[in-house]
């Protein structure tokens, strides 16, 4: 007599599997994939835990399964992530949001207010930062760059997701290349750059190695370092006075960049912040009122 599969019974055996494949979180990956197979939350898995897979949903479920086992990230298969409690397409063209980058949009916003303001979010990627902003404060004006025309493709359908893709304009650039220091300079400026060094890259989890994109992930150098210092140097040219900036940089990097952050005369104050692991994540400076090119 052929087995029945309910529910309950695929997620314990998928959960066993991805245990034995050694991939983090096995139970709640077995969960989040079938979920979204079904179109239920997880919630509701349970609620109908003895309900048998038809042999069409088994089929697309052991499709599931066998990539999530190659390492696969489980957002790239379900495409989607949720960031700043906004649901997001994400796709391998994009870096996957995390929840650290919440951190850029609390304090932008804890910066801004409710008042209106010019803000540029260099690198955007899936648009989660921009989108997010532009949700939260209506006021705001927001420029979303990324090198990627497939990126900004995944933020434009993120922006008209969420119903603030009028209040965003999307632009194909290489960090400041495609903006005229004559134009109407920013409030803020907020980047989630490249970082990742040359050193720690090998090191990094099969997920993010061999599937996010890597012009979106190695920042340059051993340390990882460069684009961040490229940024720091060019960014105060389409800054307000007294405008901010506010970076996203990796584990061990406020060190390495506190000389070159205290040598640039276009800032006249900066910090580092901590992420809710106790990481030094967020480099906050603030463009002096005086300084001129």
């Amino acid at each position: 007599m052929e087995q029945t599969w309910t529910i309950l019974k695929v997620i314990q055996w998928t959960s066993h599997y991805f245990a034995g494949k050694g991939i983090d979180q096995p139970r709640a990956n077995a969960e989040v994939l079938l979920a979204h197979l079904l179109r239920m939350d997880r919630l509701q898995l349970y609620l109908h835990y003895d309900k048998p897979l038809s042999p069409q949903e088994l089929a697309g479920y052991r499709e599931m399964i066998r990539r999530r086992a190659s390492r696969e990230p489980t957002q790239y298969i379900t495409g989607t992530q949720e960031f700043w409690s906004l649901d997001l397409e994400v796709t391998p063209s994009v870096l996957i949001p995390r929840p650290e980058t919440e951190l850029l949009v609390e304090k932008t916003l804890e910066i801004l207010g409710n008042r209106a303001g010019r803000v540029l979010d260099l690198g955007t990627g899936s648009g989660a930062i921009a989108v997010a902003l532009a949700h939260e404060n209506p006021s705001l004006s927001i420029v979303a760059s990324d090198h990627s025309p497939q990126a900004l493709e995944v933020a434009r359908r993120n922006a008209i997701r969420h119903g603030v893709d009028e209040r965003i304009s999307f632009l194909a650039m290489d960090l400041f290349s495609a903006l005229a220091c004559g134009r109407e300079p920013f409030d803020c400026i907020i980047s989630n750059p490249p970082y990742v060094g040359e050193e720690e890259f090998p090191a990094l989890a099969p997920e993010v190695r061999q599937y996010e994109p890597g012009p979106a992930l190695l920042g340059g150098g051993s340390k990882g370092t460069d684009t961040i210092c490229r940024i720091l140097v060019e960014a105060p040219r389409f800054m307000k006075p007294g405008g901010f900036i506010l970076l996203e940089i990796g584990h061990g990097q406020a060190e390495l960049l506190e000389r070159e952050i205290s040598e640039n005369p276009a800032f006249e104050e900066h910090h580092f912040l901590r992420d809710y692991s106790g990481i030094l994540r967020i480099l906050q400076a603030r463009k002096s009122e005086r300084w001129i090119e």
